[in-house]
């Protein structure tokens, strides 16, 4: 499972003396930690790990920008450096010709004629793509592909 990964990467860290992973990785527990509380579970599966990864992994992208355009490429290099560590435990990432298949299928399947219908489409091919894509990107491509 992903949240045990997690731990014995976070363990492993901290026997090395990797500051930054380690505090990368106990903050994604803790922040676990409060999802699984959240949720009344003792343990989250992993795609309810995953979304709790890509939550953290978007603050991130958000410090980036802000230290960004605050002139701070110290802070902001520190940023992504710890978004990197976090990207490692995500599945791999559809391709953009992935994402248009499985749109096209979707698609298909559904009927859909036009933009009436992205809400069906966009149910249908968050289930398929389940995390293995920027929900933006889903969304900007189901559009184009709706809107022909």
């Amino acid at each position: 499972m992903l949240e045990d990964k997690i731990l014995n990467d976070y363990k492993e860290a901290m026997k090395a003396r990797d500051s930054l992973k380690s505090s990368v990785l106990n903050f994604l527990r803790a922040d676990m930690m409060n999802a699984a509380i959240a949720k009344k579970k003792a343990k989250l599966d992993d795609n309810e790990v995953v979304a709790v990864i890509k939550k953290q992994i978007k603050q991130r992208q958000d410090s980036i920008e802000q230290f960004t355009k605050g002139n701070r490429p110290e802070m902001a290099e520190k940023e992504g450096k710890e978004a990197e560590i976090l990207k490692t435990y995500l599945p791999p990432e559809l391709s953009e010709e992935g994402i248009k298949k499985i749109i096209e299928e979707t698609v298909a399947a559904t009927g859909a004629q036009g933009l009436k219908d992205m809400g069906k489409v966009m149910k249908e091919v968050t289930v398929k793509i389940a995390g293995q894509a920027d929900g933006k990107l889903v969304s900007d491509l189901v559009k184009a592909r709706l809107g022909v």
